[in-house]
């Protein structure tokens, strides 16, 4: 049960900055308010984001759960965590993120907004290829390379694994 609440905790941190604090500074400097009437295009945003939020939450669940650790680097997973949303991805948290940036673009009509979504996804790339997958080959060695021949980083798919002759 510690597990979940440090999860919930740390997960708590980083939306509040990242996906509820900067938006908000970066609409409040575009003096952009929220729309007087609801219409698609508004409709369409909820929908991207709350995709985005469920699954971010459903990594973070996931982390928890199969890896007993949190999204935290500090806190990371004791286990390699190859089940949940991560059978499709290798970076699922960070795509749901970008998803719930995207709807908020798409809610607001924001291009500021859209631009720190494009933003926040080249920093997460950034973070996964030098500091993340360094350590997790260091870590978890043969098991997530095994992973990493499988399944992508960014697209979702599943790549089948070749069978050594």
């Amino acid at each position: 049960m510690f597990i979940f609440i440090r999860a919930v905790t740390y997960a708590a941190l980083f939306i509040g900055l990242v996906l509820i604090y900067v938006p908000a500074r970066i609409l409040s400097r575009a003096g952009i308010a929220r729309p007087a009437s609801i219409h698609f295009q508004q409709i369409a945003g909820m929908a991207i984001g709350a995709a985005g939020a469920a699954v971010a939450l459903w990594c973070i669940l996931t982390f928890a759960s199969v890896g007993k650790g949190t999204p935290a680097p500090f806190d990371s997973p004791r286990r390699l965590v190859t089940r949940g949303p991560y059978r499709f991805v290798r970076n699922p948290m960070y795509i749901g993120a970008a998803l719930a940036l995207a709807g908020a673009a798409l809610f607001y009509k924001s291009v500021s907004l859209l631009a720190y979504a494009g933003s926040f996804l080249f920093a997460a790339h950034l973070l996964v290829v030098l500091y993340e997958e360094p350590v997790l080959q260091r870590t978890f060695g043969q098991e997530y390379e095994v992973y990493c021949e499988r399944v992508r980083r960014w697209w979702p798919g599943i790549r089948p694994v070749r069978d050594a002759e």
